[in-house]
């Protein structure tokens, strides 16, 4: 995080290693918040910010699933992440808006705590490296489960649920893999710790529902869309961890991961273990598109 000059928090640029918070913050002591992850590109007129307006909806959306309350609109969230964008002299990089119960309430019930609102910016490379980019990462079937709607909020990006998500990946690491796919409770495959799911099995592109748990995410809406408009059959579908191993292709997408093959599950080849050719035609649309390269996409981009 080198790259982070400053960091908007309620109402002003503050100096990255000034932007702190209180060691009784509410969200500290319990996941009280909600976050965003969103990414800029370096495109032929500047950067620019992938599908701003979706995930500053989303963040709101997010804080009202979970009762935090908030004065921002839409559209003032947009303007301060170009703002931190530009502030930090970016030409592509990482944004993080985050929502957060302060000072005011140690218990349980943070409603007299104050809410805070802080964005920072920062130049983040590939979130599986580059080498999972172009050859395709190693996955598990974790022994975690993926968070159930009866205890949380899958759709939303809370701070305190993504433990779940730590434990996870946690594992993964640890035993020898870069990424894990977590299954629901019902033992079907919802999604990796951060990112959402794609197989690929006879040129038919299916992806897990959001009734199975998935968080709905920006990038996967962005990719059903590339392909579906290249002429791919896309389906949503209940998924096994049979089908995993079945499978011709397997991806990831995520606004940290983008579009990132996935060679193998539980030390089982998938197809012929490297990138197939809707995985590799999906890196290539979503990375013109992101680019400005695509005329029919360019109302995706926000200018900084």
């Amino acid at each position: 995080m080198d790259s982070a000059k400053v960091v908007w928090m309620d109402g002003e640029m503050v100096p990255f290693a000034d932007a702190n918070i209180s060691i009784l913050s509410n969200a500290l002591h319990y996941g009280t918040g909600v976050f965003e992850g969103i990414r800029a590109y370096h495109t032929p007129d500047g950067p620019a910010i992938f599908r701003l307006p979706e995930h500053s909806s989303r963040l709101l959306r997010s804080a009202r699933a979970y009762g935090i309350p908030v004065a921002l609109t839409v559209e003032e969230i947009n303007d301060v992440c170009r703002q931190v964008v530009a502030a930090n002299e970016l030409e592509s990089g990482y944004i993080r808006p985050l929502i957060y119960y302060e000072l005011g309430s140690i218990g349980l019930n943070p409603a007299s705590a104050r809410v805070r609102v802080a964005v920072a910016a920062w130049y983040w490379g590939p979130y599986l490296g580059e080498e999972g980019l172009a050859n395709g990462i190693r996955t598990r079937i974790s022994s975690w489960r993926r968070i159930h709607q009866a205890s949380f909020v899958p759709t939303a990006k809370g701070t305190g649920q993504y433990l779940n998500s730590v434990l996870a990946k946690q594992e993964a690491i640890a035993t020898g893999y870069d990424e894990a796919i977590l299954l629901n409770m019902d033992g079907n495959i919802s999604e990796g710790s951060g990112e959402n799911l794609f197989l690929v099995r006879d040129s038919i592109v299916h992806t897990p529902p959001v009734a199975s748990g998935i968080l709905d995410g920006i990038t996967r809406a962005s990719v059903v869309k590339l392909l579906s408009d290249d002429g791919v059959e896309i389906r949503e579908t209940v998924l096994t961890r049979g089908d995993l191993y079945a499978a011709d292709e397997l991806f990831f997408t995520g606004t940290a991961a983008e579009v990132t093959p996935v060679r193998e599950v539980d030390d089982r080849p998938i197809g012929a273990g490297l990138p197939g050719p809707i995985t590799k035609r999906a890196q290539d649309l979503f990375a013109q598109a992101t680019a400005g390269k695509l005329a029919a996409y360019r109302s995706w981009l926000t200018l900084v």
